[in-house]
């Protein structure tokens, strides 16, 4: 029940929250992740990555050279779902709090300086990475905790969404899904609503995991000091 509480707490404040600034950073930090899916799936993939761009309208877009195009065209919307899911899931699967947010800050110090050549992604990934990372160093477990869970609930919520916006109700835009439908064949919505699918079953699979923390949650003899 305790966790069926927190699930529902966080998912209506950030329904409640969407459309105010505060949830702009996070909102940031996931177009953050959905490019730096695609830049990591093409260098997986055999090819390269002249730049990474976010900009302050909460758009983005990798410019790269070779690779898999259907992978990497795939790898945004779900790219992203993946780090929430993650990051949610060592959250209240853990107790790996404070580790997990030091290392997501060099991950996206990482990321900033082998991809990132513009001047407001730059900034912007350099000092989250270094708020994350001071976050993990200075402050308590139970803080880290709900942050970690903050940033991977966000990515959850917002990527089912921003499938359906850009690909289904705007399947005009020049979306990753538009450009696989071109590539690829199929329509645009139909790209779209394979994700908004995948997505959904994994956001459903992941919160259904969360849940089944009880007996099987570390105790707290068992914390991890960083």
């Amino acid at each position: 029940m305790k966790q069926i509480l927190i699930i529902a707490g966080l998912m209506a404040a950030i329904f409640l929250l969407w459309n105010y600034p505060v949830l702009y950073p996070l909102k940031l930090l996931v177009v953050f992740f959905h490019e730096s899916s695609h830049a990591l799936m093409t260098v997986a993939t055999g090819g390269s990555v002249e730049t990474l761009v976010i900009d302050p309208m909460q758009g983005g877009h990798v410019i790269s050279v070779g690779g898999d195009r259907f992978l990497t065209l795939s790898a945004g919307y779900l790219g992203s779902l993946v780090w929430g899911v993650v990051i949610y899931l060592i959250a209240v699967r853990t107790r790996l709090d404070k580790a997990m947010m030091i290392l997501l800050g060099v991950i996206v110090i990482a990321i900033a300086v082998f991809f990132i050549r513009e001047m407001f992604a730059l900034a912007f990934a350099g000092v989250t990475g270094v708020i994350l990372i001071l976050m993990g160093w200075k402050l308590p477990m139970e803080v880290n905790d709900l942050v970690l869970r903050v940033i991977g609930m966000t990515n959850m919520i917002y990527v089912p969404y921003d499938i359906y916006s850009d690909t289904i109700a705007r399947s005009e835009l020049a979306s990753d899904a538009f450009m696989l439908a071109e590539e690829f064949g199929g329509a645009t919505w139909l790209w779209g609503g394979v994700w908004l699918v995948v997505s959904l079953v994994l956001v459903v699979i992941t919160l259904v995991v969360g849940l089944s923390v009880g007996s099987d949650e570390p105790s707290s003899d068992e914390d991890v000091a960083v």
